[in-house]
């Protein structure tokens, strides 16, 4: 189907409200039936028809087609956050006794899912370098039930093959989740891949305005319905109406923002690779990235996020880079209309419980912003260091 046609019109059907342009905002808690025939055949189908907004809501149902579309998976849910989604997702998936792998590095809020939520009720996890294949095939065991993806991850950016893993998983019964929030369904789709689930931080590109905390799961349509009956409705970590029109506007321009961003980001990183105070640069389509070519495989292009190690030897060094900048806001998340910097040293001395993220590591992403001008500001604070 059409992306542009997907992002504009799919899911609107606006003769049903008065042929406004925009879909109304269904600000309701509930709904109310013909009968009690009408409350009962309803009730049947709680997540295709209003019966009550935990459920279904006319809002984020269009909202739940156009992402589900543009994964090309069967159906959708968006939960209240993308750590929410994360979570009904590999619990719709695992039980007491199971294993899960799991790349490592992975979101700290998902790992904190599995190491510290889900392992009191007796799921443990494996964490393997996603890099080589042969990793996931050693760490599978008899009660594996799930293996979990970041591809690429959003700190360092190290990136599985999606296809082999998922071809390894289904010949073992296996279920494979990926987070393809750094991508966006714009430069990868991991379902025509292979993969089962798809998640989403909706908070980043698909909102793309910094107003909207989201997620959202993709998958068939059992899968779906078996979360919505199970894991959705009792924990209730639904969105809003309001939120879901807010992102489904964000979609209109998801594409331009997109391409926006990783147009912008490939400038900023040929200046970076050529700067004598940058060590190392972390960026899927890098021609230093030793996975330059699984890149150009299952990837359309790099995201507007990137990392890079400054060539300094104190902490001080890279607070003064950070606090130099003028363009680039600081702050957590990515992937709206701002530009933003992430010094890893202000998270600590374990680097937001990962030890192995090296102190000096600082987290850009690129925004809307003209790129020359973002060019001259790095320029400037790397100079002040």
């Amino acid at each position: 189907m059409d992306i542009s046609h997907i992002l504009n019109h799919l899911g609107e059907e606006r003769e049903e409200y008065y042929g406004a342009v925009t879909p109304p905002v269904f600000q309701t808690s509930n709904f109310c039936f013909k009968n009690t025939a009408d409350m009962r055949e309803k009730l049947k189908k709680e997540l295709e028809t209003p019966f009550y907004t935990r459920g279904f809501n006319p809002t984020v149902s269009i909202l739940r087609k156009k992402i589900a579309a543009l994964e090309e998976a069967e159906d959708a849910l968006v939960f209240s956050s993308g750590s929410a989604a994360a979570a009904a997702a590999v619990m719709s998936v695992v039980k007491a006794g199971d294993h899960v792998v799991c790349v490592e590095k992975p979101y700290s809020w998902t790992n904190n899912l599995l190491t510290k939520y889900l392992s009191k009720y007796g799921v443990a996890s494996t964490f393997v370098n996603g890099t080589e294949l042969v990793n996931f095939e050693k760490a599978i065991q008899p009660n594996t039930k799930l293996i979990y993806l970041e591809s690429p991850n959003s700190l360092t950016f190290e990136m599985q093959d999606i296809a082999g893993v998922a071809a390894i998983a289904k010949s073992k019964n296996i279920c494979t989740i990926i987070d393809n929030s750094y991508n966006s369904p714009i430069n990868q789709r991991p379902i025509t891949l292979g993969i089962d689930i798809v998640l989403h931080s909706a908070t980043k590109y698909l909102n793309g305005h910094s107003d909207v905390v989201a997620g959202v799961v993709c998958g068939t349509k059992e899968r779906i319905m078996k979360m919505m009956e199970e894991e959705f409705m009792t924990i209730g970590s639904i969105i809003s109406p309001q939120d879901a029109s807010l992102i489904l506007r964000g979609l209109r321009t998801l594409e331009i923002r997109v391409n926006r961003s990783a147009e912008s980001a490939e400038k900023i990183l040929e200046f970076l690779e050529k700067h004598p105070k940058i060590k190392h640069i972390n960026y899927p389509f890098s021609k230093t990235n030793p996975q330059l070519q699984l890149a150009k495989r299952q990837m359309k292009q790099g995201g507007g996020l990137l990392s890079f190690v400054l060539n300094i030897e104190k902490a001080e060094q890279a607070e003064k880079f950070c606090d130099s900048l003028k363009r680039f806001l600081m702050a957590v998340s990515w992937g709206g209309y701002e530009s933003l910097v992430l010094p890893v040293c202000a998270l600590g001395a374990s680097g937001n419980n990962d030890s192995t993220l090296p102190w000096n590591l600082v987290r850009l992403y690129i925004g809307l912003e003209d790129p020359d001008l973002l060019i001259e500001d790095l320029k400037q604070a790397l100079e002040e260091m």
